[in-house]
């Protein structure tokens, strides 16, 4: 435990009774007093705050401006990143040679330079690779910062009483703001499925702040083991899970993050990591998908399940790679990848439930739906 990091609000965890573990090389909450369940359906409900300060925060600057910049990232991930307006926010991922997924990010344009989020498990490989690849720009990483998530339909009310503005911004917009507790880096985004935002914040000034927000009726600290619940029921992928190195972005249905710009015949086809297979993948489709499944009966399959097209006999055909009991679906859940040809809503396939082989149906993604701004 001695080697653990430990975040900002770490003291403020352990007063709010929270149940601490081992995650990504930090000391985090997974649960608080509520425990996951009530968290999960308070976050649906009302407002939900989430301490994200172990991802890592990054920004690029180029001394030819945003421009030079974001062509110069281009080269790493298959994203629209130079169409990006000032003030506006895009998920993406960087690619290998192989055409799999190093990591998924969040990158915004802020006008001068851009503002990169990445996985707290792949930021220093993450770092590195932009620092190593990126010629011309300046990478640099932001340590003396928290990152706090506040999540739910009424996340909206809570911060703009706090800091009046945020109410103007759409899905996917970014700000600085200026606020009693410093400057504020906020983006109208989450890892929910709800409304909401992430905020970065001086971290002299974050348990001040977090506190300015808990002490709100509508909001309750949420931890690791809900924030995992809810990103399930809104179908969004873990990294080191739902996607990985070997994953193409086709095969995990991420196609919609890839702009036609960067497509074959785009007018900044290609030029990234793997575009090869990511390419003729998209023409010709991947020959395994991932896909929610429901399966039958209150036991969730978990992470490693195996599937299979038959009740008895035959070999495994993919496997689960997130599985959890769904809250707000009053039903287990699991998303994972089968051949095309068995990735069809409404297709029975069965998983292997302790030696048992037990229904399973492929079933749209989110579970739940989203109830983001637009």
């Amino acid at each position: 435990m001695s080697d653990l990091r430990v975040t900002p609000l770490n003291a403020l965890h352990r007063e709010l009774g929270a149940k601490m573990v081992p995650f990504a090389g930090y000391d985090m909450p997974v649960q608080y007093k509520l425990g996951v369940m009530k968290e999960h359906l308070h976050c649906r409900a009302e407002a939900g705050l989430f301490d994200v300060s172990h991802m890592g925060q990054v920004i690029l600057r180029h001394p030819d401006g945003v421009e030079a910049a974001a062509l110069a990232l281009e080269s790493l991930v298959p994203v629209d990143v130079a169409g990006l307006a000032s003030g506006r926010q895009r998920y993406g991922f960087f690619t290998n040679e192989a055409g799999g997924i190093m990591d998924d990010l969040m990158l915004a344009n802020r006008g001068d330079h851009l503002f990169v989020v990445v996985n707290a498990a792949c930021k220093e490989a993450d770092i590195a690779h932009m620092r190593a690849h990126l010629t011309g720009c300046e990478v640099e990483e932001i340590s003396d910062r928290a990152l706090l998530a506040l999540q739910g339909p009424k996340a909206e009310a809570v911060l703009e009483a706090l800091v009046p503005g945020v109410a103007d911004m759409r899905f996917m917009d970014v700000a600085i703001m200026a606020s009693e507790y410093g400057e504020l880096w906020i983006s109208r985004s989450g890892y929910t499925g709800e409304d909401g935002y992430e905020i970065s914040v001086p971290a002299s000034e974050a348990e001040e702040f977090a506190r300015a927000l808990l002490s709100h009726e509508a909001v309750e600290p949420i931890g690791l083991g809900a924030r995992d619940s809810l990103r399930l029921e809104a179908g969004l992928c873990l990294y080191g899970h739902d996607i990985d190195e070997e994953t193409s972005p086709v095969e995990a249905r991420l196609t919609w993050a890839i702009q036609k710009l960067r497509r074959a015949g785009g007018a900044r086809e290609g030029g990234f990591p793997g575009a090869e297979r990511i390419l003729a993948e998209l023409s010709d489709g991947a020959a395994r998908h991932r896909v929610g499944l429901r399966p039958e009966g209150r036991a969730p399959m978990r992470e490693g399940t195996e599937l299979y097209a038959e009740a008895e006999g035959g070999t495994p055909i993919g496997r689960v790679t997130s599985g959890a009991f769904g809250p707000t679906i009053e039903a287990p859940m699991s998303m994972g990848y089968v051949p095309k040809d068995v990735s069809a809503e409404g297709t029975q396939l069965f998983g292997d439930v302790r030696g048992k082989r037990q229904p399973v149906t492929v079933a749209a993604l989110p579970f739940t739906p989203a109830n983001f701004k637009r």
